[in-house]
Order: C-alpha cells, then sequence, then structure tokens
C-alpha cells in the first residue's frame, strides 16, 4: 500500500493536472463513463480529459472496456479497494494547498 500512497501522491499532488485526475476517479468511482462523459460532466477540454485518462491506464489506477469513442473507463480494483487511502491524501491536499481570493489575498 505504500508504493499505492507514493504513486497517488505523485499523481495528486507533484503534477499540475493533479486536481482534474482528482475529479476524474471521484467521477468514475461514482458511475463508470466515457471520455466525452467525463468532459462533459466536469467542464474539462476532451483531450484533456483523454490525456489524464492514458496517464491514470498507464499507472494503473484505472481500467476500461470497449473501444474507441465509447470506451468505459472504471477505478481499477486496486485503487477501488484502497480508495480511503486516494481520499485521505485528496482531503491533506486540500487542506495544504494555498488559494487566492478574487482580490489577490491568500487565504
Amino acid at each position: 500500500m505504500d508504493s499505492l500512497r507514493r504513486l497517488l501522491w505523485w499523481m495528486l499532488a507533484g503534477s499540475s493536472g493533479g486536481r482534474n485526475r482528482g475529479r476524474i476517479i471521484v467521477l468514475l468511482r461514482d458511475r463508470p463513463s466515457n471520455a466525452h462523459q467525463i468532459a462533459k460532466e466536469l467542464g474539462l477540454d476532451y483531450k484533456t480529459v483523454r490525456h489524464h485518462l492514458d496517464v491514470m491506464m498507464d499507472n494503473q489506477l484505472l481500467t476500461a472496456r470497449g473501444e474507441g469513442y465509447g470506451r468505459m473507463y472504471f477505478l481499477s480494483p486496486m485503487l477501488d479497494t484502497n480508495y480511503q487511502v486516494f481520499s485521505e491524501i485528496r482531503a491533506q491536499i486540500g487542506k495544504t494547498q494555498i488559494r487566492a481570493t478574487p482580490d489577490g489575498d491568500a487565504r
């Protein structure tokens, strides 16, 4: 599980796409979807979603069924079984991020 924890830290906090990857994981846990459905639901560009799906597939966080446009994505058994680890890391990242307010002040 330590290797999964390290992988998730890198995938969520160690790269610029971590926030969107987290959002995709949450969506797929609730409802397996294809790339078009994910893009529409999350308000993201289709190519951006495809990139994140490919990265997560390469790192065995997701599995897929089908081919082409209708290919459906699911959490991998490893991630599904250890979803609590993902939730803990995502919560920790949210607490440590500094957000800027519209007037430019950090909070």
